[in-house]
């Protein structure tokens, strides 16, 4: 793929496809890049496999690709990119490991919002399609998340991590060359999603399937199977998926445009219930676009023999390790919670490890204050965000207070999931307006045509429905948690009683 750069916007040689389309050439850039991605990424599995070249070669390659297209997209913009991995990077070397974590996230994040002001207020306001902040964004999570992750394994106790951290915590430190391939290799570059790096690392080096194959396989004639899962069939599937995420946009978008909820005659016109399911409907026809970059990104890393993650109960492998999204629990959530639990995985997942996990109190409102200055500066991304607290306080004390009401039988089960359902689905919707609106004005107008609704009944709901303290809830799953230790333990001693051959002695034959 030739490359014909202007100086700063990224590869003007795609110009005539983008004015034959109607597209515009940034997003054009992105996908030709995303296709030329998946073609590498089935030539880094085959011709530099880890049986057939080092973990050197392999870092090399995905990084000098990573910039390729980096460059190809957004120009000389790109080099921000190594600015703001190699400033961390040097904190990571010469700043002590006590406080080298919160001195790389305060600079990763803070270089990423000077970015964004700097594109946003002094460049293109407005301008809301494929730009050199997104890469940043994706960047930004793997140096926090790599900065957490070093400070836990080299300057923690072991008892002073959570079994997670455990597991994610880095020993070593990495060289220069495996840090600027974690960040910017070709796989990610683009799009991301942002994995662990004790995972990215497994995958180079060749690793990623032995725990999980040997976990998930078991034995055949006393060996262990030792053939490497192929993620061909989730690769078809997930580009299928593209396609047909692709053609909704394409086709529904101009139909159900979401800047129609705040037009003067539709608002004087239209009754309250139309309203509502316009509101739905251009909601739902904005999803796809995302459901398209998300899946083709992990539909790449699959292609290139990462996200492998274990095997199903019917022996299929699963390749979902750093999947960001599942459709149909988007589409059906029966609650705020699921909806944002499937919604960009990683990103929530990141969120949770270097936030929620970790802040000493109001761990939920400072998620989403992160949540808001790692998206953007556009105003309408706060005011969504500030919305998504009282809704997710408002939605934790539903769930706690009136879902057992309805455990009883199961068309009270169906009943609660419908209402909840069609609750969930239009609670985020008003949620994300000011997301899609990104201005104050249009954002507020949209608000007070709905009279503030949805906030008025939240403020009730928390309001009128008591929820237990985070703390309060944490130590009653800890006591449930050892309740069933100790009913382990008892099953686990009839080991130690002669001549038994009880059930939980099969068990542990088995396994």
């Amino acid at each position: 793929m030739a490359t014909e750069t202007s100086s700063c916007t990224g590869s003007t040689l795609l110009r005539p496809i983008s004015e034959f389309i109607n597209l515009p050439l940034d997003q054009v850039n992105f996908v030709v890049c995303q296709l030329f991605a998946l073609l590498m990424a089935f030539w880094f599995r085959l011709y530099l496999h880890p049986s057939k070249t080092s973990p050197f070669v392999r870092h090399v390659v995905a990084t000098l690709l990573g910039f390729y297209l980096a460059l190809f997209c957004f120009g000389w913009y790109a080099l921000h990119f190594l600015v703001q991995s190699g400033v961390t990077y040097g904190i990571m070397i010469f700043a002590g490991l006590e406080h080298m974590h919160k001195y790389c996230f305060v600079v990763a994040l803070g270089y990423l919002t000077f970015c964004q002001i700097t594109r946003v207020y002094v460049f293109d306001y407005g301008m809301y399609s494929a730009d050199f902040t997104g890469p940043m964004m994706v960047i930004t999570q793997k140096i926090t998340s790599l900065a957490f992750e070093i400070h836990d394994g080299l300057a923690c106790k072991e008892e002073q991590l959570t079994p997670s951290q455990k597991i994610l915590a880095v020993r070593k430190m990495p060289s220069l060359l495996e840090y600027l391939s974690y960040n910017c290799n070709f796989m990610s570059i683009l799009a991301g999603p942002t994995c662990s790096y004790n995972d990215y690392v497994a995958f180079v080096e060749g690793t990623a399937y032995q725990p999980k194959h040997l976990e998930s396989n078991g034995k055949e004639n006393g060996k262990y199977k030792q053939t490497e899962p192929s993620p061909k069939n989730d690769v078809i599937r997930k580009l299928g998926t593209c396609g047909v995420s692709l053609g909704v946009y394409l086709a529904v978008l101009r139909v159900c445009p979401v800047e129609h909820v705040i037009d003067d005659s539709f608002i004087a016109t239209s009754p309250f219930y139309v309203q509502v399911i316009y509101l739905y409907l251009s909601m739902l026809a904005t999803r796809p676009k995302y459901y398209f970059v998300w899946t083709l990104a992990d539909a790449i890393n699959n292609a290139a023999g990462f996200g492998f993650n274990g095997y199903n109960k019917d022996g299929t492998p699963r390749w979902d390790l750093i999947s960001n999204l599942r459709i149909m629990d988007i589409e059906f959530a029966t609650s705020f919670k699921m909806f944002l639990d499937n919604w960009n995985i990683q990103t929530a997942l990141w969120l949770k490890r270097v936030c929620y996990e970790r802040c000493p109190m109001n761990p939920t409102a400072a998620t989403f204050l992160l949540s808001a200055v790692w998206h953007g500066v556009y105003p309408g991304y706060y005011l969504t965000f500030l919305t998504g607290i009282a809704m997710t306080m408002a939605a934790r004390a539903v769930r706690h207070n009136v879902r057992p009401l309805f455990q009883s039988t199961a068309t009270n089960r169906l009943v609660y999931d419908i209402i909840t359902w069609a609750g969930t689905q239009i609670a985020i919707c008003y949620t994300v307006v000011p997301f899609v609106l990104l201005a104050v004005g249009p954002s507020l107008k949209f608000y007070r045509s709905w009279y503030c609704c949805m906030h008025l009944t939240c403020l009730m709901v928390v309001l009128a429905l008591p929820v237990k303290p985070r703390h309060q809830r944490q130590k009653e799953q800890q006591n449930s948690l050892h309740q069933d230790g100790a009913m382990s333990n008892s099953c686990n001693s009839c080991n130690s009683l002669p001549n038994t051959d009880s059930n939980c002695n099969q068990k542990q034959k088995t396994t």
